[in-house]
């Protein structure tokens, strides 16, 4: 390593800040803070969101909805005003807000002096940026590290910089290879080239054709015969081939010739020349989540089909899980005893001087002799007398479910019972492959005097399908009494609730902007049983994806406050006064 390097790596090292992110579920949902290796808070559990600390000793946290920077003191080095910003890459990070897309120093100073339409990570000095150019078209170019436009905004489409080299392409010239500097190396007259790595570019000769490999010179190395194709990386490439209309994945060296053939439904690449091949469960079902086994760059298999997930190989160890357990195995995909197994699905991997868990949707921490440091609490107090309970079903490896238990409610074992059957909880068979997968969890989205809200969602995947289906319910229980209070009780019996409400939810969605996705003439108004939740000094009413909008649109939510409404509240019933 230079000299120069070297002290750079030291310096870095003397930056690192071993502090960890973890959250406490609360009233209101989950907030993060960041707690030392023995598991103690030594940032307090005040945000939304909460990210790694970098090599520059700097975490991108989230508050108020919005995005900002801090030190390894909890000092806000940039305070909540994006809304989202990227990790630093070579010691700039991207940041979004109206304007667009900006670029930060580690100080913490916008050096852009306008937003664009993209920004990407830094790669050799250089950012890939996007802006419009009035004609309904968006061309790329370059930043360097100052936020400069070093290489025009001038190409169609562009990739990221690798070995002082980047692909583009022109409206006139088609695809070209170009320095630092923006120069010319090299032209190609394909319809499509892609994928530069390692001296080796992937082309198509029409839309519909097959992929094949050149060299920078534009000399066809491998000829075309890949319905898909990856990069190379060290020496090989991942590469698609169809047969009897299904994909199967497989390993080809710089000559293509095959080192893993075409037989598996997915092949990964997981580094220090470790790949992961994936075989369906069901061959007429493909889309199935596969198992998985262990090879190496030779395509020397050393397990069976027996992983439901591998991650990335690092220092040897890469993490798996099956059915029942995550843990650790080596290149041999042996599993390696003396560290961590944790019962559930899904990643192990080292962080600084802990082991961090990545189990069901849960964070855990484990110091490196496998001891549990930290994980999330599973009771959330209400007061001296109530509290939420989180409890966990999980009868198959494609359904998990976190569903709420209250303490000290009046009528437990019913109103418990009910909380059940809401969240997902019923009959499951253990070792049977699904149809589709679901995760549902919960919040307490409010609390006041006797009256404590749950938000419960979940998400139902059908295997194959294009997306999901989101799913959200309210209780609304009366600790004192046990009781789910439904919209209507908030009103007088003789007012017409549905009548009101639908007019002023109808003057929003007419008068308001946001809610300008509403599909024309499809809201006629609310149903007797709409789904609502209270909030501080309001009722609100929501509708289910595609009820009223696009499926990106979510939940459409409409705030109605109480004081527009008060003539219709029953200020003298049970529910009002549950948390008045």
């Amino acid at each position: 390593m230079e000299q120069e390097n070297w002290i750079t790596y030291l310096l870095s090292l003397s930056r690192m800040v071993y502090l960890f992110p973890a959250a406490v579920k609360g009233i209101g949902g989950n907030k993060w803070g960041y707690i030392n290796e023995k598991g103690n808070f030594i940032l307090p559990p005040k945000y939304e969101m909460a990210r790694d600390f970098q090599e520059n000793g700097l975490a991108i946290v989230q508050l108020n909805n919005l995005t900002g920077i801090i030190n390894s003191d909890g000092y806000l080095i940039v305070k909540p005003k994006y809304d989202t910003i990227s990790p630093f890459s070579e010691g700039r990070a991207v940041a979004i807000d109206r304007e667009g897309y900006k670029v930060l120093d580690e100080s913490g100073k916008e050096i852009t002096t306008k937003g664009y339409f993209h920004i990407g990570d830094f790669h050799e000095g250089r950012a890939l940026a996007a802006n419009h150019n009035g004609h309904a078209e968006y061309l790329f170019g370059y930043l360097n590290r100052r936020g400069n436009e070093v290489i025009p905004l001038s190409y169609e489409g562009a990739s990221d910089f690798q070995d002082g080299k980047a692909l583009v392409k022109g409206k006139e010239n088609g695809y070209s290879l170009i320095d630092l500097t923006g120069k010319v190396l090299k032209s190609y007259p394909y319809t499509i080239v892609n994928y530069y790595g390692e001296g080796m570019l992937a082309f198509k000769e029409q839309e519909e054709a097959n992929w094949g490999f050149m060299d920078e010179s534009g000399m066809v190395v491998i000829e075309p015969k890949y319905t898909g194709v990856q990069p190379f990386i060290d020496g090989k490439a991942i590469v698609t081939v169809e047969n009897n209309n299904h994909d199967y994945y497989g390993l080809i060296d710089r000559q293509g010739k095959f080192i893993i053939k075409p037989h598996y439904n997915s092949l990964l690449n997981l580094g220090e020349d470790m790949f992961v091949l994936g075989k369906s469960v069901d061959p007429e079902k493909p889309y199935l989540f596969p198992k998985y086994a262990i090879a190496d760059s030779n395509g020397q298999t050393y397990t069976g089909f027996i992983y439901n997930g591998v991650s990335s190989f690092k220092e040897g160890i890469a993490s798996a899980y099956n059915d029942e357990i995550t843990f650790f195995i080596n290149k041999r995909g042996q599993r390696v005893d003396y560290l961590p197994k944790v019962k559930g699905s899904g990643s192990l991997a080292f962080e600084a001087s802990l082991i961090k868990g990545d189990i069901d949707l849960r964070i855990l921490y484990f110091d490196k002799k496998g001891k549990l440091v930290w994980k999330q609490n599973t009771i959330i107090p209400l007061n001296n007398h109530y509290s939420v309970i989180e409890n966990k079903f999980k009868p198959n490896k494609d359904y998990l479910v976190y569903y709420p238990q209250l303490k000290g409610v009046e009528n437990q074992e019913s109103v418990n019972q009910t909380l059940k059957d809401l969240s997902g909880v019923k009959p499951i068979p253990h070792h049977t492959q699904l149809e589709s997968s679901y995760t549902g969890d919960f919040d307490v989205s409010y609390y006041k005097n006797n009256l404590v809200v749950l938000e419960i969602n979940g998400y139902d995947y059908p295997f194959g399908a294009a997306h999901g289906m989101p799913i959200k319910k309210y209780a609304h229980i009366d600790l004192k009494s046990g009781k789910f209070y439904q919209l209507k009780d908030l009103f007088k019996p003789e007012a017409d609730y549905v009548e009101v409400i639908s007019k002023i939810v109808g003057e929003q969605i007419k008068n308001d902007n946001q809610y300008s996705y509403v599909f024309p003439d499809t809201y006629k108004g609310i149903k007797a049983d709409q789904p609502y939740f209270i909030s501080d000094g309001a009722v609100n009413v929501y509708f289910e994806p595609y009820e009223i909008a696009p499926y990106a649109a979510g939940f459409p939510t409409f705030t109605i406050p109480f004081q527009e409404i008060s003539s219709i509240i029953n200020y003298a019933g049970d529910f009002w006064r549950s948390f008045h």
